[in-house]
């Protein structure tokens, strides 16, 4: 049996079983949500699998480990500060609960679907529990540049390693330690294209940096991509369309829709 060694006084991944009374639970059938499918399809690329069924990952600056069963979503939060240690508060299941979008029915749009299209008839009960994920603009803009020409295992890598150099060290959980995605000013510091492409980030690193000295230079910081959620369509794609990286082709299936995050329309 392979054991992994820890710090003394350093916390490990949680399971259910092992420690069940720092989880917290929303119903949730795995027809409306399954991690497996939605974690691991490209969107975000911050969830690993630490154990069976178990994922774990960053959302909202904080250490998160998710699992479900056929009715529930439960989730634990690791908090460094010993006194907070405990678990995961109404606030937090509420950002988890729009993380996943739960307010919009699967159920319905699949029948809606169904009924419109016989393809999708008949491979959605493979892939009951595809949803959209309502991320950070930031880390959805960067993350979709580290895309571009790209698999998911060698972006997955990139944006890794991308938080690893930028982003604020959050927290070690047994052999991993766990960072928040990289400010916008943290993107574009005058070192910061050169290190990218020593990470191994090739030409992508100066989509990186430029795109975030664009925002923050000419469109007035973090809160512009905030306000493009809201915005239409149309104008959410022309805006995107003007920063380095993003190309028109790619912007219309990838990053628009991404950004926008308003849900699947009815």
């Amino acid at each position: 049996m392979l054991f992994v060694s820890c710090p003394p006084g350093s916390m490990r991944h949680r399971t259910l079983t092992s420690s069940p009374a720092l989880w917290a639970s929303i119903p949730c059938p795995r027809s409306e949500l399954r991690l497996d499918l939605v974690l691991a399809s490209g969107q975000s690329f911050r969830w690993r699998e630490q154990s069976p069924e178990h994922w774990s990952g960053v959302l909202a600056d904080q250490v998160w480990t998710l699992t479900q069963t056929e009715e529930r979503l439960y989730c634990t939060v690791y908090r460094e500060d010993k006194s907070q240690v405990g678990k995961p508060t109404l606030e937090e299941l509420d950002a988890l609960h729009k993380y996943f979008q739960l307010d919009v029915s699967l159920a319905q749009l699949y029948s809606q679907w169904a009924s419109v299209d016989s393809h999708f008839q008949k491979v959605a009960q493979k892939f009951q529990g595809v949803r959209l994920l309502r991320q950070d603009p930031t880390e959805s803009l960067f993350s979709f540049i580290c895309s571009s020409n790209n698999n998911i295992a060698r972006i997955t890598s990139m944006v890794e390693r991308l938080c690893q150099a930028f982003g604020p060290q959050l927290i070690q959980l047994d052999d991993v330690t766990y960072h928040g995605f990289p400010s916008l000013q943290a993107l574009a510091g005058p070192e910061v294209e050169a290190h990218l492409r020593k990470l191994g980030l090739g030409y992508r690193a100066r989509y990186v940096c430029a795109s975030a000295k664009a925002i923050l230079e000419e469109q007035g910081g973090p809160a512009w991509l905030q306000q493009l959620r809201a915005a239409p369509y149309e104008d959410t794609h022309k805006a995107l369309c003007t920063l380095p990286g993003v190309g028109t082709k790619e912007t219309s299936s990838g990053i628009c829709g991404d950004l926008m995050l308003a849900g699947p329309k009815q």
